[in-house]
């Protein structure tokens, strides 16, 4: 390594972990349970990108159960679950489409359809903008919905496919539960984790045609009676995570991304070593954007695990900060990598959280009051 080199090397290492934000500010939505009567759906702030002030604008958007959001690539729709198990007299849960006023940060509704299966918990947006692919919990299904060009509306159902099995817990694990969908970086593959069977599905996605069809091989196992919840990509596209929700852990995988595979490298506690594991489990696991940091939350023991993320894809757990609520369900990091914000279930609070270089988290002392929140979604917007 010559002088220049050597250099480069010492700069690049002093780098902070998060990027020079690429927007001022965010518009930023909470998804909520509606069912217990402290919300009536989409929740709205204002975010400062540099420095991570919140303000509140209020209900952004009238809809039931709206557990889990996605906005499109263009920025200008949000899709919404609504967490139901009876949409017009089926057993279904819905989709409902969001024209976004960035303005205001106000939803309009543009239309709903039906999820073609119960309890509708997951959904994600495909990179082309032309398919809502969906996991439906509580009948074990994936679905992919189209996007009709320009207005943002939703069509029916274009791909369903029902999982079938079980696995070893006679509890929760008796049947198929589709949990959570996330997409490859290069749009080719759907991965689904479903906690009933203890697999990562793999399924082969065609954008166009809006259809799904599984893959070979067609899924990546875990360890049984985890429970796999939700599945991140780490932004090098060589690894993914997924946190097992019943088992208080994340798995490791090395991702062929050429071939669609996943290999698992290593499973790892989320809690401490003194911590009772009973009565706890995972919620969300979200890889920082500088790809040296992941994050799991806890709901009982209530916190956020960290860990470092090595060369190799394996990772260091180097502690746990409390959520300062209950029952922390999904949690967000801001596109620069510089700002968390935590979502507590039953103590109906959102709390803001500085990811210092470390990857260490420190509250910032800023809570907001929103009724049983469970998901949140940045959207720049200036």
């Amino acid at each position: 390594m010559n002088r220049r080199q050597a250099l480069l090397t010492m700069a690049g290492a002093a780098l902070p972990v998060w990027a020079a934000p690429k927007a001022k500010e965010y518009l930023v939505y909470i998804g909520t349970y509606t069912n217990s009567n402290k919300s009536k759906g989409i929740y709205a702030f204002r975010m400062d990108a540099l420095t991570g002030k919140l303000t509140e604008i209020g209900l952004a958007g009238e809809v039931t159960n709206p557990s889990f959001l996605t906005i499109h690539p263009n920025g200008k729709h949000l899709y919404a679950v609504s967490e139901i198990n009876n949409y017009e007299g089926k057993v279904s849960g819905s989709i409902t489409g969001f024209e976004i006023d960035r303005s205001s940060g106000k939803l309009k509704t543009i239309n709903t359809v039906a999820a073609k299966g119960g309890t509708t918990c997951h959904l994600v947006v495909d990179k082309t903008g032309k398919n809502v692919v969906l996991a439906n919990y509580g009948t074990g299904s994936v679905a992919s919905v189209p996007i009709r060009d320009g207005n943002g509306t939703l069509g029916e159902a274009t791909a369903f496919i029902q999982h079938q099995g079980s696995s070893i817990d006679p509890r929760r694990q008796q049947g198929p539960h589709a949990h959570s969908v996330n997409i490859s970086a290069d749009n080719r593959f759907v991965m689904v984790a479903d906690l009933g069977l203890d697999q990562i599905k793999v399924y082969k996605l065609d954008p166009a045609a809006g259809s799904l069809a599984p893959h070979s091989p067609p899924f990546a196992k875990v360890t049984p009676g985890g429970g796999p919840r939700h599945f991140n990509f780490h932004p090098n596209g060589k690894f993914a995570y997924s946190n097992q929700e019943m088992g208080s852990a994340v798995t490791a995988f090395k991702w062929d991304a050429a071939n669609g595979v996943l290999t698992e490298l290593q499973v790892i506690s989320t809690l401490p070593s003194d911590a009772n594991k009973q009565g706890n489990s995972t919620a969300e696991v979200l890889v920082h954007p500088s790809g040296r940091f992941l994050y799991c939350s806890n709901r009982g023991h209530d916190s956020l695990a960290m860990y470092r993320i090595a060369k190799d894809g394996k990772l260091t757990h180097f502690g746990n900060t409390p959520t300062q609520g209950k029952t922390p369900r999904n949690f967000n990091i801001d596109p620069s990598g510089r700002w968390l914000i935590a979502a507590n279930q039953n103590t109906d609070n959102i709390v803001v959280f500085k990811v210092e270089k470390n990857g260490a988290l420190t509250a910032t002392g800023q809570q907001f009051k929103v009724g049983a929140p469970v998901c949140v979604k940045y959207l720049p917007v200036a």
